[in-house]
């Protein structure tokens, strides 16, 4: 599952905070569960093409807020999981994420605000009108 991390190397976000923002919200959407063991800092990194430090800062991150557990010897595993006001709290913390990243490369690319509201809530009617098709 960890498999679907995508790392954005021109965004201005660090690649450590890309991965913990990620797996929280794996875990917050339950596709991560309490127990699921996570690849190694090396393996992780190198499935990444980062550098091993970057993984590691990540994963403690990560053990430091209590969602994740390293036993040494036996690997990395989702140590908790979280209760509703945490899920919805890394719900929202992941929408706003991506929410940020997308309006900064569209002000990278030059649109203006008024041509992507104008976009945006067009693309928002057609999902609430069961329109929207998945790619």
């Amino acid at each position: 599952m960890v498999s679907r991390l995508e790392i954005d190397f021109r965004s201005g976000e660090p690649i450590y905070t890309q991965i913990v923002n990620q797996i929280q919200q794996m875990v917050a959407e339950g596709d991560l569960k309490q127990g699921d063991q996570l690849p190694t800092v090396r393996q992780l990194a190198t499935d990444l093409r980062v550098n091993f430090n970057t993984v590691a800062r990540a994963y403690r991150i990560l053990d430091e807020a209590g969602l994740i557990s390293t036993q040494r010897g036996r690997g990395t595993y989702i140590w908790e999981q979280p209760d509703e006001e945490t899920v919805h709290h890394l719900r929202k913390q992941g929408l706003d994420d991506l929410m940020s990243r997308a309006v900064h490369e569209m002000q990278r690319l030059g649109y203006e605000a008024d041509e992507v509201e104008t976009t945006f809530n067009k693309y928002i009617n057609l999902w609430r009108t069961g329109k929207l098709l998945d790619k």
